[in-house]
């Protein structure tokens, strides 16, 4: 699902209620009979972003409920982030003297480790 619409998104729980589409099925893994036989586990989709979570943590769907909105709210964050702009800085001319000096160093060293032939 692509996003039908770009960020910020509404982290408001009210309004992602509206905008949700949820779906309920049986959750997989432990628990038994009860887990078998209930469909506790929940499927939210989020058309405006194209985001899915899935939480089949608890027996309860009330629980699975809390903790697909906590996750879809996270995921939304995540989306509605922009980076701030790298300003871009010039190193200080005393940055400069400093990396020159370790390269001369170096340099040295390595001169040092050259073969000298006997003569």
């Amino acid at each position: 699902m692509t996003p039908q619409r770009p960020p910020p998104y509404s982290l408001d729980r009210a309004v992602l209620e509206r905008e949700v589409e949820i779906e309920t099925f049986r959750a997989s893994g432990p628990g038994g009979q009860h887990v078998n036989k209930t469909n506790s586990a929940l499927r939210l989709k989020h058309p405006p972003s194209g985001v899915v979570v899935i939480a089949e943590d608890t027996p309860s769907q009330h629980r699975n409920r809390e903790v697909a909105f906590e996750r879809l709210i996270r995921r939304l964050k995540l989306l509605n982030h922009v980076p701030l702009k790298r300003v871009a800085t010039r190193p200080t001319r005393a940055s400069r003297e400093r990396r020159l000096d370790a390269k001369r160093r170096a340099s040295a060293i390595k001169r040092g480790r050259t073969r000298q032939d006997p003569e």
